[in-house]
């Protein structure tokens, strides 16, 4: 059963308790409210302000599991407030793990201020959860794709349109790496898992992971200078730094160029494409 007074007390004073600051917001010179505004929650939760308003307000229909988990996220809520946000509203918490989509607070922080560089945060199976504006000009919204498509590694085997943006030359490692990931993954999680699925499905619908598959190679790790090759700007020789969250078995990515090179400059040119798109 729905705690509405205590599902409302524990939203103002998630929101009261954020600043502006810390989920990549400007202060501005004008703001009186103690932490953030409503209306700034609804946004970082997708979700109208009049709805927002009602929970706080001890009112409206319950929440279902999705839009509690868009509310954990946005308010960066930490696994034990996700879960206490879920009993308040009459659910039960979603199941702790390696799987779970819910990103941690302190790796939220970061990636909100990446505001000029382009950064995601990807699950072990290559799910894109979170991008910076300037992740998406690189590689547009890779957080649009549901079921197995949501994997990277899935997408590399089944939908053609995902290699164009890496360099001709790099693909044939891209497909031994792919084919590696997933074996450890397999070999970590179980039979059972999602990884396993995942592996299976593409048993089933691509001769070329099938080949490399059954060549069991492990431990192919990614290089640290990545070629892309993006339809505006074309070819782009980006560093990749990568930040683990082991608990939640979560990545940062953050692509960077040398200063000075013709990768830094075009990159100049993407973020002004990227705030382009954005208006």
């Amino acid at each position: 059963m729905i705690d509405r007074a205590g599902l409302a007390e524990f939203l103002r004073t998630r929101r009261e308790a954020l600043q502006p600051e810390d989920v990549g917001l400007p202060r501005g010179s004008r703001r009186r409210t103690t932490g953030l505004r409503r209306e700034e929650v609804a946004s970082l939760c997708n979700m109208s302000t009049d709805y927002y308003a009602r929970l706080e307000r001890e009112r409206g229909p319950q929440p279902s599991s999705q839009m509690l988990a868009s509310m954990a996220q946005g308010l960066h809520l930490s696994l034990d407030e996700r879960d206490h946000l879920f009993r308040l509203a009459g659910h039960n918490p979603p199941t702790r793990g390696a799987s779970g989509d819910h990103i941690s607070p302190g790796m939220l922080r970061v990636l909100d201020r990446l505001t000029d560089t382009p950064a995601e945060i990807v699950t072990e199976l290559g799910e894109t959860l979170r991008q910076t504006p300037m992740g998406v000009a690189l590689t547009g919204d890779t957080t649009r794709h549901t079921g197995p498509a949501r994997s990277m590694g899935y997408r590399w085997f089944t939908d053609p349109a995902t290699r164009r943006l890496y360099a001709p030359e790099e693909h044939p490692f891209l497909t031994r790496m792919y084919a590696s990931g997933l074996r450890e993954i397999v070999t970590l999680r179980g039979p059972g898992s999602r990884a396993a699925h995942l592996a299976d499905l593409l048993l089933t619908r691509s001769e070329e992971f099938r080949q490399v598959w059954a060549d069991h190679e492990i431990g192919i790790r990614p290089h640290d200078v990545k070629h892309f090759v993006h339809p505006e700007v074309g070819v782009l020789e980006l560093n990749c730094q990568r930040l683990v969250d082991p608990g939640q078995a979560h990545s940062l990515l953050v692509y960077t160029a040398v200063p000075g090179s013709e990768s830094y400059e075009k990159l100049k040119v993407l973020s002004v494409i990227g705030t382009q798109r954005l208006h």
